[in-house]
């Protein structure tokens, strides 16, 4: 059967399905329609990581053009085919990518913005970068290393420069687009970026990503020092968040700036409430356990102990974060990460729902794919999404439609409450877990070359790894809810989180 075919047998198993239960609303005769409430879209992406040398034979070219010229180099290199799972994006795959997001910019509801929460560059680009020259050369890629420190950082700058400007000739002159830093973002490591790379990019964020729509001197002050900022890009009743979470990430020297980052977060919000506005936070790195992390050192729940539960933030970090959510509730309705490349949600103790995005890198062994969210015009909640997938084994002529959220889950509320009601099913219904699984990876079945096992991390043996990410994002809660999934006791816990 095929993952088309597969997919719509499973759409036609959990149809009936109600998420919502019952909520005393008449539907009789004599009761008025509900008014429809107003929406509008919002594209999403994350996890971009555009990889400038999937073709070494341009390296000469590219090395020696200005970012403006990148294009046309690019266009003459003999690939033309999308990249392969377990590879970042060439520039094919950027392309359509692009060329999907302009049309959800373009055409239909047109959504007004466009939020990138991080990772637009590949990754392990300086080491590529000397396996390349060193040859070309006549040196080794230690030397490569040692002294082309400055060509490397401004090959990596004019990356950044190529895409940003290309996202901005799709997404058309107007639409602004809301950039969180990824961790791979940055001159070397996987730690996020420093003073320095945020200092020399800003100018491609504030010029081609937020199009110049914001205060300059405001935008840089916070983006230059630490990479967060907010921005009013919708009119006064809306404030978008980016956070630059890589400094909440544990172990990461840099998470002493985790402190000036979240005293800044709980002042925007005290205005936001002061104001009546309503908040959107985007960041990279998400809150909670590292599952994909877990499941390769552990590969059945009874294996799991204290030691291999990793955690994405400092736990410190990601308490002082969620108590400065419980003070605002209410204000943020939507948050969104990325960083882990699939398709996935998490849900905080204070009831707020962290919208995990897709990547279109497959490095991961995951269709590349995207999301664009409805969203209500008077409250700025996410209503429901449409995620677009790039099928890696078939090859179409462009990206198409994955999945439509409320089709798919029975769901009619808010996303939020949705995500929340949906969860405790993940115990109960195997056609739900089944069809979770599928997305997760956003419907790639492929195996991969080197391991000849699936991509996709989640199992039939596994699943409590995955399905206690969502709910219990604090290392004992989720320590706990892998130890006990599946019990009765667990179900209980589970259905009183979600009542939340």
């Amino acid at each position: 059967m095929s993952k088309l075919a597969r997919f719509s047998l499973l759409i036609l198993l959990i149809s009936g399905l109600s998420m919502l239960g019952c909520n005393g609303v008449s539907t009789g005769a004599n009761t008025p329609p509900a008014s429809p409430v107003s929406t509008f879209q919002v594209v999403t992406i994350a996890d971009l990581h555009f990889n400038p040398l999937y073709d070494p034979t341009l390296f000469p070219q590219l090395a020696a053009a200005d970012p403006s010229q990148w294009y046309t180099i690019f266009a003459n290199s003999a690939v033309k085919i999308p990249t392969a799972g377990g590879t970042d994006t060439n520039f094919p795959l950027l392309m359509l990518t692009l060329a999907s997001i302009k049309q959800n910019v373009t055409t239909g509801s047109k959504s007004p913005i466009v939020l990138f929460t991080g990772d637009l560059l590949g990754h392990n680009i300086p080491t590529n970068y000397c396996k390349i020259y060193a040859p070309l050369n006549n040196t080794t890629t230690a030397n490569c290393a040692a002294t082309q420190t400055a060509a490397i950082q401004q090959f990596i700058t004019n990356t950044f420069t190529f895409v940003a400007t290309q996202t901005r000739e799709n997404v058309g002159s107007t639409v602004p687009v809301i950039y969180a830093p990824g961790n791979i973002d940055a001159y070397s490591g996987g730690a996020g970026p420093d003073t320095t790379f945020l200092t020399l990019n800003e100018p491609a964020v504030y010029s081609q990503f937020l199009n110049s729509s914001v205060n300059e001197q405001i935008f840089k002050s916070t983006f230059t020092a630490d990479g967060y900022y907010s921005v009013a890009p919708l009119g006064s009743k809306l404030l978008v968040i980016a956070l630059n979470s890589n400094s909440f990430v544990a172990k990461v020297p840099s998470s002493t700036a985790a402190t000036p980052e979240l005293t800044w977060l709980d002042s925007q919000l005290a205005a936001a409430q002061a104001a009546g506005q309503k908040v959107w936070i985007l960041m990279h790195v998400p809150p909670g356990a590292n599952s994909q992390g877990i499941a390769q050192v552990a590969a059945t729940p009874s294996d799991v102990d204290a030691s291999d539960v990793s955690m994405m933030w400092d736990q410190t970090v990601q308490s002082t974060f969620v108590s400065t959510l419980a003070k605002y509730p209410g204000v943020v309705t939507m948050m969104l990460a990325g960083h882990t490349h699939m398709d996935e949600f998490r849900i905080l103790p204070t009831g707020d729902v962290l919208e995990q995005l897709p990547g279109i890198s497959p490095c991961f062994g995951n269709n590349p794919a995207y999301k664009v969210i409805t969203v209500t015009q008077d409250t700025f909640t996410p209503t429901d999404y449409q995620s677009y997938d790039y099928d890696l084994a078939a090859m179409p002529a462009q990206f198409g439609t994955l999945y439509q959220f409320s089709t798919t889950y029975a769901a009619g509320s808010t996303l939020a409450n949705s995500l929340t009601q949906l969860y405790p099913q993940f115990a109960t219904n195997p056609n739900t877990v089944e069809t979770y699984t599928l997305l997760y990876a956003s419907g790639s079945t492929a195996v991969s070359p080197i391991t000849f096992t699936p991509w996709n991390p989640i199992n039939d043996v596994n699943w409590p790894i995955f399905a206690c990410t969502v709910d219990d994002v604090e290392q004992a809660d989720y320590l706990e809810c892998v130890s006990s999934y599946g019990s009765t006791s667990a179900d209980s816990i589970r259905s009183s989180h979600s009542a939340r």
